[in-house]
């Protein structure tokens, strides 16, 4: 039930579509990361439940529930489509070539 390297973007669009109220800042990260590109940064904020404590979408009333639905939902986008179908070809391209890469020893 996982996706491979979800984006915030990917989950804020996944999220807005549904119907929730969602907040991306791409700023931020978390602190161990230790990669530091943009493609790793950004946080999603959703509004789960209203001020009275009733969640927002009965259908997702825990984070969870909206997590499952997420990873259920990315791997259908058109920019997750579109990418499968020429990154085979990109992956075999890049295999080759390697060879003699260090220095031997006398």
């Amino acid at each position: 039930q996982a996706v491979e390297n979800p984006t915030s973007t990917e989950i804020q669009d996944v999220c807005a579509a549904v119907g929730f109220n969602v907040l991306l800042e791409k700023n931020k990260m978390y602190p161990r990361e230790w990669n530091r590109d943009m493609q790793y940064r950004g946080r999603v904020r959703i509004q789960l439940k209203q001020d009275d404590g009733n969640p927002c979408l009965p259908q997702f009333p825990t984070r969870k529930s909206v997590m499952l639905y997420a990873a259920e939902t990315i791997p259908k986008l058109k920019t997750r489509t579109q990418k499968m179908g020429g990154s085979d070809q990109s992956l075999q391209q890049g295999e080759g070539g390697k060879k003699g890469k260090g220095k031997k020893k006398k």
